[in-house]
């Protein structure tokens, strides 16, 4: 699951950045879904960064997966951002009303900040 993602601490907040191909096997994404969960969990109330710069793949388990990451750090007190996410990303994220359970920037620098400072 190395290879699918990777957790890079900034300072005080952790990053997790996804690559994710095009297509991906259904075993492999429910693997890399239980390591992400895993992995958050462990510094769930940190603040977090969750970088979609290199994500491809747009099945509804990737929406999943980011609602299973929320959910992790939302109840452990912690923060979250979402940043690089592709337009097509972007137009799935509001066509299913996502946006509205995240806050959501254009870069990593951006997001950086906004984890730093917010208050949700």
């Amino acid at each position: 699951m190395a290879e699918l993602f990777h957790i890079e601490e900034e300072g005080a907040t952790r990053v997790l950045a996804l690559t994710l191909p095009a297509a991906i096997d259904a075993d492999v994404f429910d693997k890399l879904n239980e390591s992400v969960t895993t992995a958050v969990a462990g510094h769930a109330h940190a603040q977090w960064v969750l970088d979609l710069t290199d994500v491809v793949y747009m099945g509804s388990s990737v929406l999943g997966l980011m609602v299973n990451v929320r959910q992790t750090i939302k109840s452990a007190g912690g923060k979250l951002v979402l940043c690089g996410m592709s337009e097509r990303l972007t137009r799935v994220f509001h066509a299913c009303c996502m946006e509205r359970l995240f806050t959501i920037t254009r870069s990593r620098a951006e997001a950086m900040k906004v984890v730093g400072r917010a208050k949700f």
